[in-house]
């Protein structure tokens, strides 16, 4: 049943701008699925969904950067989720990861920024405006997701 259920959710997320498990949980009981927001949830871990903004700057789920991976590539392999705040871009990626990501960003020496620091699984990425931490944001995930 799983991997029905998980088929469709891919398809659904597709498909749909799909913003709430709440949402999500519908969609699927409109396509047979008796499931619970529990289940939905559990589902979103083993895909490793996560929420990225679409065109219209609203915040959907989609499929990690895992699952567009190309083997070599350490940002489409560690980024999980980008997303900023003001013109600060913070790039989430797994656990361990994100030093070497942002060694990585650091050697594209983009104009925009103005500075960066990476923790364990998250990168700060400053820049000189808000504008261009959109287009940073818009650049990224371009580049490593190809969306």
């Amino acid at each position: 049943m799983p991997n029905a259920r998980h088929d469709t959710i891919l398809r659904l997320i597709a498909e749909h701008d799909v913003t709430t498990q709440e949402m999500l949980c519908e969609l699927l009981r409109a396509e047979g699925f008796s499931v619970t927001q529990a289940t939905v949830s559990r589902d979103i871990r083993q895909l490793r969904l996560h929420k990225k903004r679409n065109a219209r700057g609203v915040s959907c789920y989609a499929k990690t950067a895992a699952q567009h991976a190309a083997p070599g590539n350490l940002l489409e392999s560690a980024v999980l989720r980008i997303d900023y705040a003001m013109n600060t871009v913070v790039v989430t990626c797994h656990p361990g990861s994100a030093q070497a990501a942002c060694a990585v960003l650091d050697r594209l020496s983009l104009e925009s920024v103005v500075g960066t620091i990476a923790g364990d699984d998250t990168i700060f990425m400053l820049t000189r405006s808000e504008q261009s931490a959109v287009q940073l944001v818009n650049l990224l995930e371009t580049q490593i997701w190809g969306s």
